[in-house]
C-alpha cells in the first residue's frame, strides 16, 4: 500500500510588496502552524520516503518546519510544483520511483485542492475527511491518502482519503 500526503504551504506574508510571489516567506502564524502540523502528521503515522516541494520560499519554509523525519527522506525542491495545476502535479507523481511508498507533496492551491478532489473521485464513500476536504483546502492543510495503484497509474478516484486536517484543528493553534 502506498501513502500520499498533499500539503498546502502554511500562511505566507504579504508584508513586503516588493517581493515576488515566489519569494514570499511564511508569516509568524504560518511558521507556528507548520510546526503544529508536523506533530499532527507524525501522530497520523506519516514517515515520507520522498518530499516533493515547490521551490517557492513559503513552501520550502513549510517543509523545513516539518523536519526532521524518521528515515531521512529524499527532499526534492521542484520549480514544476510552483503554482502547478492538478494535471502537472499528477505528472510529477506518476514519475515517482515505485520503490518509494510514501510521498509528501508541499505545493499550492488551486492545483493541490483540485488534485485532492480528483484523487477522491466522484464515487468516494461519505466520510468526515471527504466532507471537510470538499469544503476548502486552507493554508497548511494536509490530506492523507492510501493509494493501491502504482504511482504511474495514479488518477481520478485512485486514493482513499484517510485524514484531512488543518492548523486550526490543532490545540497548539488555539493558544
Amino acid at each position: 500500500m502506498r501513502q500520499l500526503i498533499l500539503m498546502r504551504h502554511a500562511k505566507s506574508s504579504w508584508d513586503d510588496p516588493k517581493l515576488s510571489d515566489h519569494a514570499r516567506p511564511l508569516n509568524l502564524r504560518g511558521k507556528r502552524a507548520a510546526r503544529a502540523m508536523r506533530g499532527a502528521l507524525v501522530s497520523a503515522g506519516v514517515a515520507p520516503d520522498v518530499v516533493l516541494v515547490s521551490s517557492a520560499r513559503r513552501a520550502l519554509q513549510t517543509m523545513e518546519s516539518l523536519l526532521p523525519w524518521q528515515g531521512r527522506p529524499l527532499v526534492a525542491p521542484m520549480d514544476t510544483l510552483y503554482l502547478a495545476p492538478a494535471a502537472q502535479i499528477l505528472d510529477v507523481l506518476r514519475d515517482a520511483d515505485e520503490a518509494k511508498h510514501t510521498l509528501l507533496v508541499i505545493a499550492h492551491n488551486p492545483g493541490l485542492y483540485d488534485l485532492a478532489l480528483r484523487l477522491v473521485g466522484p464515487d468516494a464513500p461519505d466520510s468526515e475527511p471527504v466532507r471537510r476536504l470538499s469544503e476548502s483546502y486552507p493554508s497548511g492543510a494536509a490530506a492523507i491518502f492510501e493509494v493501491i495503484r502504482p504511482w504511474e497509474d495514479l488518477g481520478d478516484g485512485a486514493g482513499v482519503l484517510t485524514h484531512f486536517f488543518c492548523p486550526r484543528d490543532l490545540p497548539e493553534m488555539a493558544l
